[in-house]
């Protein structure tokens, strides 16, 4: 073998793996996020998990992705322990596609459906394919596609070039001897183990071991060792992966190590016991590319089937490997929903932004609970239940700064058109959904300070802050509500509502001044009044804003949310009948004041 030929080796297994890096990459772009939503939605049962994982792998062309995957599930806690093992099950099936892929290249044959099977007929087009999307695309879905097309052309191409570099090798002595060694399992174990473990991917350790058997010297005996210690080796990703997640996660990577290894022992200790028993005759034949992809299926199938019915027993031995602390369960009683910003998920743009919406969500949730909490004190007041306001608020403050850092990290990914809205969308409503918590604050010290006072306001004053009130939790109602599936139709609701709220606070501003006049209502009182209704109205001007950014997504809209405001037709009729029911609800009432 050449210097060349050596030269070629290297250039080839590089074009393969940067082939293999792009298709994977580009197929994971384009289901935006969707496999990780199917993972962390569908894997309820063991057979679920096990067909999900075989899929997923199976489309993403990538084992270590599907497992990084489900680390980063499991540590921001989409993901059970439990739920896990079996999709890391069916990854190891699912990686086997690449493999069936790579081998249609020995199919030998003159008819036409034959040379279409072989990859090398339609890599070409989908080269072509790919350079063409990828220069006539608008958009970075189209964009994704063409990476696709080319990444699996490059990846042909690679596993060509290394093919015809190692031709020379069936006419080396040394060569051939060296893989009559590996026929000691112990052996094809390490060597499969440690030559997957550097390059961090089993399909391209596999698409190596094809190449080299396209010299027709590697024997099966030699083979099958190789490809088990290649599930071993593919194990190195999870575990650095799980390097400073939760210990569930790298629970996660001890159960796929542990799986492998035991896999490979009890498939070696059957096989090589039967054999023993009673030699099979096709051990010192060579082996083809389409018998390893056989051999490599067949055994990820056979150690799934017969581990699947213990992964309860593996999932202990996970949990006496890394031990459940004191400190862990103390974390677990911590806030799970900022574990759902996992830099992990940076890397697939799509589902991070989905995540940052979920504890988005979760953010308004908690400043909703707090704002109704803080309008309870006004009425009934205690310092408990102000120190849970308290701690509310600050914990939409660690939402916000861990929401704005994350959401700013997938800025630099590509996101497109669509995505790059969304996100803008998700910064402008936690920065209101901050401030509708700082409010709540605000209106629980004026709750304390008018601690039990409530009860001396004038009738009218009690019967005007009850209305305004209840329209408040109403809009905080509508908003939440609008925002959890970003639904334009329930976000069209807040907008008249807010139009009334800036009615009744004008009105009942204005009622408040004429009783201070006359003296109905008392001085002292009166000035905390009217800052309860400065909050109030506040707080629906931010919910406002959060209603017109739904819309303005969903109506893919860039306006201003003050122009967009202006622009909306207040005399459309759902408008004005939206509008008039709000009247009925939260009437102004006139008449003669009465003396408290």
């Amino acid at each position: 073998m050449s210097y060349l030929n050596i030269l070629q080796l290297i250039g080839g297994l590089s074009l393969f793996l940067f082939g293999m890096q792009l298709l994977s990459d580009g197929l994971t772009s384009v289901s935006g996020g969707r496999m990780e939503q199917l993972l962390g939605k569908f894997c309820n049962t063991k057979t679920k998990g096990v067909l999900l994982g075989t899929a997923v792998t199976g489309v993403i062309q990538s084992s270590s992705a599907t497992t990084v995957m489900v680390v980063a599930l499991v540590n921001s806690g989409v993901m059970l322990l439990r739920q896990a093992v079996p999709v890391i099950m069916g990854a190891n099936i699912g990686t086997t596609v690449t493999g069936w892929l790579l081998s249609m290249t020995s199919i030998s044959g003159d008819s036409f459906i034959i040379t279409m099977l072989k990859p090398t007929s339609w890599t070409p087009l989908l080269a072509i394919a790919g350079i063409f999307i990828l220069f006539t695309a608008k958009t970075e879905a189209r964009k994704h596609k063409a990476y696709a097309f080319l990444g699996f052309a490059v990846l042909m191409f690679g596993m060509d070039i290394m093919s015809t570099a190692v031709a020379p090798l069936q006419y080396e002595p040394a060569f051939i001897n060296l893989f009559h060694k590996f026929s000691n399992p112990l052996l094809g174990i390490l060597v499969g183990a440690v030559t997957t473990a550097l390059i961090q991917s089993s399909s391209a350790s596999v698409g190596i071991l094809m190449a080299l058997s396209s010299t027709g010297v590697i024997p099966f005996a030699a083979a099958l060792p190789i490809i088990m210690g290649q599930n071993i080796g593919t194990c190195i990703t999870a575990i650095l992966a799980s390097i400073g997640t939760s210990r569930n996660a790298r629970r996660v990577a001890v159960f796929h190590l542990s799986f492998n290894t035991i896999g490979t022992i009890v498939f070696t200790v059957l096989f090589y016991l039967i054999h023993e028993l009673r030699p099979f005759p096709f051990m010192d034949d060579t082996v083809t590319p389409l018998m390893l992809a056989g051999v490599h299926t067949t055994f990820n199938l056979f150690t799934s089937a017969i581990l699947l019915p213990f992964s309860e027993q593996l999932i202990k031995l996970s949990k006496k490997i890394v031990p459940v602390t004191a400190g862990e369960l103390e974390e677990l009683e911590e806030d799970a929903q900022l574990k759902l910003l996992d830099p992990r998920f940076l890397d697939r743009p799509a589902f991070a932004l989905e995540q940052a919406s979920r504890v988005t969500y979760s953010m308004m949730e908690i400043a909703n609970k707090g704002m109704n909490l803080a309008l309870d004190l006004l009425h009934d007041f205690s310092e408990e239940d102000y120190c849970r306001v308290e701690k509310w608020e600050q914990q939409a403050d660690e939402y916000e700064d861990a929401l704005s850092e994350y959401l700013i990290r997938i800025s630099s990914g590509k996101l497109g058109e669509r995505g790059g809205h969304r996100l803008t969308i998700l910064m402008h409503s936690i920065n209101d959904i901050e401030r509708i918590s700082d409010h709540s604050i605000n209106l629980s010290d004026l709750a304390r300070k008018n601690k039990g006072k409530v009860a001396e306001f004038s009738p009218e004053a009690k019967e005007e802050l009850d209305i305004y009130t209840a329209a408040v939790r109403d809009i905080l109602k509508r908003t939440l509500a609008a925002f959890e599936k970003l639904d334009a139709g329930r976000a069209f609701t807040i907008e008249p509502l807010e139009d009334r709220i800036d009615e009744l606070n004008k009105k009942f501003t204005s009622n408040h001044i004429e009783r201070l006049k006359e003296g109905v209502c008392n001085v002292d009182h009166g000035f905390i009044l009217n800052e309860v209704y400065n909050v109030l109205e506040r707080v629906a001007d931010h919910c406002s804003n959060i209603g017109i950014y739904i819309m303005q997504y969903k109506l893919e809209d860039s306006l201003r949310v003050h122009d967009y405001a202006q622009s909306l037709d207040k005399t459309e009729s759902n408008y004005e009948q939206l509008y008039r029911d709000y009247v009925s609800l939260y009437p102004i009432k006139n008449g003669k004041q009465s003396n408290t």
